[in-house]
């Protein structure tokens, strides 16, 4: 059969898809007065889904038990980075282990971050965001389990596997919250984040003590495992019946890759996590290399990303009500780089405050970072897109960071070097954040293009 303009078969049936040319979408502009910040900041990864997933109708206890149960999984999504950092000397030391060596440990799940969070909006539209995350939280489980084997094959493993893991769910908790608590979301957020701080704290310090107690660091990095399970078992009677398949129109977003502004976003978020990621891989390192006792600098590093809570929770807000975010943007880097250069020049004794004020900066940074995604976006749409964009080029750029620093470090046998680094990447960072913090919309065109969730499925299976 000839195929007329703009039909093409599907590859699941031989029937033909009907024709369509792309309808531009009328654009939804956010009035700066009205948004709440703390609620766009929940890019929602299911946004072009159609039909939306529904809200589950539940009574009081059934929502506090699912908002409990949400913020279980956000309490495990930061051990696995902050636990290994406060351990790396006994794994070097244990394992042989060169500087390089080591960092490439350290930057794998930052790495991952990057690699696998581009697909979690697929695997949400096939198999549905609570079933995925159930799968991905068993997989988070197994892979920190083999970390606790103690050797160099598992851990790089297990780090890989829960990396992987960490990267998608990370993406699909947040539309969970906006679309589960539609009057609670502020809240919700803000419980999300203290959760993901307070589990990185967590980590950071009792992964000390909790070595001396069981006499291996291997167990310590396994024994993160159990919260996990703790959260699966919470967490699987959320997980609804499948749906049926029915007809998806499907938005798509053109034109974002190439645009300057998108891309000043985008490196403004990698910058960051060059230095959020080298404040939880390897700051608890730095210190007991300038003679911090040991269970100290991990409560050092507990102490700074529990700060930075604070800063994630008001950040946003103070952004939203300014014109642009210029400014801003070159405030809280002077703050993050200027604690962390303090942490690893300033006498010891001092060592806690600049850490207060690593995490105030840092937590500042990283949560403007996140907020500019929305607040250069004209729609929902465009967001989720730049989100991807955003999200997976900046955490799989910003792995350089911690890498770099294990490379420095086995080069010049000190951490003079890192300084110099982060004082360039903090340059570069209030650079590209007075670009970035500009009041204007990336250049990205919302089409919508209707085909049908059974070739959608048939391809899934």
């Amino acid at each position: 059969m000839t195929l007329s303009p703009g039909q093409r078969r599907s590859r699941v049936s031989n029937e033909l898809l009907p024709t369509h040319e792309p309808e531009p979408l009328p654009a939804e502009r956010p009035d700066a007065h009205d948004m709440n910040l703390v609620d766009e900041q929940l890019i929602d990864a299911e946004i072009d889904n159609v039909p939306s997933p529904l809200m589950p109708i539940k009574g009081r206890r059934a929502q506090v038990f699912l908002g409990a149960s949400l913020v279980l999984l956000a309490l495990n999504l930061r051990p696995l980075f902050s636990s290994l950092g406060a351990l790396l000397p006994e794994v070097i030391r244990s394992q042989g282990l060169s500087p390089s060596a080591a960092s490439a440990i350290t930057t794998l799940p930052v790495l991952c971050l990057g690699l696998f969070a581009p697909i979690a909006p697929l695997l949400a539209r096939h198999f549905g965001a609570e079933r995925t995350i159930l799968a991905l939280m068993a997989a988070l489980a197994a892979g920190t389990a083999a970390r606790g084997f103690g050797g160099t094959p598992e851990l790089i493993a297990g780090t890989v596997l829960s990396g992987a893991a960490i990267a998608i769910i990370n993406v699909l908790l947040p539309g969970l919250i906006k679309r589960d608590f539609p009057q609670r979301t502020g809240l919700m957020a803000g419980l999300y984040t203290m959760a993901l701080c307070a589990g990185a704290a967590m980590a950071a310090g009792l992964s000390i003590p909790l070595e001396r107690l069981l006499g291996s660091w291997g167990l310590v990095l396994g024994v993160w495992a159990i919260p996990v399970i703790f959260a699966i078992v919470c967490w699987t009677p959320q997980v609804p019946p499948k749906r049926p398949a029915s007809h998806l129109g499907r938005p798509i977003v053109r034109g974002l890759w190439r645009c300057p502004l998108a891309w000043q976003v985008t490196i403004f978020m990698v910058l960051q996590s060059m230095l959020s990621f080298t404040v939880f891989g390897w700051l608890a390192p730095i210190l007991r290399d300038r003679g911090m006792r040991a269970d100290l600098a991990g409560i050092a590093v507990s102490v700074s990303v529990m700060m930075q809570t604070v800063a994630c929770l008001f950040a946003p807000v103070i952004a939203s009500r300014l014109r642009d975010q210029r400014w801003l943007n070159v405030v809280v880097v002077v703050l993050a780089v200027g604690g962390f250069m303090g942490c690893l020049f300033a006498p010891l004794s001092s060592v806690w405050y600049w850490a207060v004020l690593q995490g105030i900066g840092q937590g500042a940074l990283t949560s403007i970072a996140l907020t500019l995604i929305v607040l250069r976006s004209e729609n929902a749409h465009v967001a989720a897109e730049l989100s991807s964009m955003v999200q997976g080029i900046g955490y799989g750029a910003g792995a350089t960071g911690p890498l770099l620093v294990g490379v420095l470090h086995g080069w010049t046998g000190g951490f003079g070097g890192v300084g110099a680094l982060f004082l360039l990447v903090g340059a570069l960072a209030i650079y590209v954040g007075m670009r970035a913090g500009r009041a204007m919309y990336v250049k990205g065109a919302v089409y919508e293009v209707r085909v049908y969730e059974r070739l959608m499925t048939g391809l899934a299976r």
